[in-house]
């Protein structure tokens, strides 16, 4: 009888034992997981990268005048908005 119950007692800590490790690994897991998620593969560069990324090509001749000044108004834009954003936020 005794035997039977330190069995049982032994058994039962163990189950207990393994299912709290079963729980902080899924805990553990689903951290890991939503933390990848929730990083962007890519980073888009901002408005300012693109803005001289245009800029090194308009010198070197691969755009026009006026595809130039297209592009640089509509990122300028953009760039005023994004620092818009940032001075409301902080």
């Amino acid at each position: 009888m005794f035997l039977a119950k330190a069995l049982f007692d032994r058994q039962t800590l163990e189950l207990a034992f393994w299912l709290a490790v079963v729980f902080v690994l899924s805990i553990v897991a689903g951290r890991v997981i939503t933390k990848i998620r929730a990083e962007p593969l890519q980073k888009e560069p901002g408005p300012a990268e693109l803005l001289a990324k245009f800029s090194e090509s308009h010198m070197r001749g691969e755009l026009s005048d006026g595809e130039y000044r297209e592009i640089k108004t509509t990122l300028a834009q953009r760039l005023q908005d994004e620092l818009k954003g940032d001075g409301e936020t902080g």
